[in-house]
């Protein structure tokens, strides 16, 4: 049996940048040991697998480690192989997945992500994360997923040196660490050490905690916002009430075949 792959770099215009994924288009579903071996071997943060049903695609994503109920820069490289080596029509598409519909808009070569915002509040930071980072942030929220820690600087956020051991002792998907950004409106980086990705490059699902936050906190609804991690990512964000959109480009780096 062939199953076509496509690795593909999201959240950026050129090739090894941004956050690379795997997306596998499949007629129907296969078993969930045989994707989670396939992402296991393909050892990115995130392979995608989805099958089209009508007018609708259905996505499911997953780490070396496990599943995860949204992630964001493999849904933009699915939407990405389909507008662009499966040959769909239209200017839109939609994605039924654990985390409800999520839209996939195509503007020029730029791809609008509409997803749901999370639901967060501040919370005591844990002593895991104080003593991974090594510093205690300003600001600790709890979201659905995800803790985000704020900080008081893009320098800060840059300088981190996690220790992966002891962030393990917290028992969520990631920690989002923000601040204020120099030449855009804020910065983040991204660990998930529990779920097998030490440090994300680009990681759309902590814009549904991040723009929110940042929404409220500069009083504006369209925000310019990068990840600080070694490949780096820039995101296009927009609040729209209990949603977000969140933009940006990708590139195919490579088309092959799994046989299994």
């Amino acid at each position: 049996m062939k199953i076509k792959i496509y690795q593909v770099d999201a959240f950026t215009n050129k090739l090894f940048s941004g956050n690379p994924a795997a997306v596998c288009p499949l007629e129907e579903w296969l078993p969930e040991e045989k994707m989670q071996c396939i992402a296991t071997e393909n050892n990115l943060s995130e392979t995608a697998f989805f099958v089209r049903k009508g007018d609708r695609f259905h996505i499911r994503w997953f780490t070396p480690a496990l599943e995860v109920d949204l992630c964001g820069h493999a849904t933009l490289a699915s939407a990405h192989v389909i507008f662009n080596h499966l040959n769909y029509a239209g200017d839109e598409i939609k994605f039924d997945s654990k985390s409800g519909i999520l839209k996939v808009r195509k503007e020029g070569n730029m791809l609008l992500l509409n997803f749901p915002t999370d639901e967060f509040k501040e919370v005591l930071a844990p002593e895991a994360l104080v003593a991974g980072f090594g510093k205690e942030p300003m600001e600790t929220h709890k979201g659905k997923w995800d803790y985000l820690l704020v900080f008081s600087s893009q320098k800060e956020i840059e300088n981190l040196d996690p220790n992966f051991f002891l962030l393990r002792k917290a028992n969520v998907r990631g920690i989002i660490v923000t601040a204020k950004g120099s030449k855009v409106d804020f910065v983040s980086r991204f660990f998930a050490p529990r779920s097998g990705v030490p440090e994300d490059p680009v990681t759309g699902s902590s814009h549904t905690t991040l723009i929110p936050y940042w929404a409220q906190k500069l009083g504006k609804k369209e925000l310019t916002a990068k990840q600080l991690s070694k490949r780096r990512g820039k995101l296009k964000c927009r609040l729209l009430d209990d949603r977000v959109e969140i933009g940006g480009e990708a590139v195919t780096y490579m088309i092959g075949e799994i046989e299994i």
